[in-house]
């Protein structure tokens, strides 16, 4: 993800927070777990700690997974994801 998709999709978030909390809130909670992943890797990095690394380094790439499956899920008519429309 770019960040112009960021910024996309945190004004749907923010436009669309009364008709549906709960896609904000897991998106904030994917949000959280990347930023985490960012601080946590130096960290874990300089006390040689081989499985919070890579632990952090997987969170990296959890918004862009998180993006994906949600559109491979949309796509198949599993799960009615009306965000996909702002990444575009």
């Amino acid at each position: 993800m770019n960040l112009e998709q960021f910024h996309d999709l945190k004004q749907w978030h923010q436009r669309h927070l009364r008709e549906q909390p709960f896609e904000k809130h897991v998106w904030d909670m994917v949000l959280t777990l990347w930023l985490a992943g960012w601080a946590g890797a130096p960290a874990a990095f300089l006390i040689h700690a081989g499985g919070a690394l890579a632990l952090c380094c997987a969170m990296l790439f959890l918004p862009s997974l998180y993006v994906a499956l949600r559109r491979r899920l949309h796509a198949g008519g599993v799960l009615r994801c009306d965000w996909i429309r702002a990444l575009r």
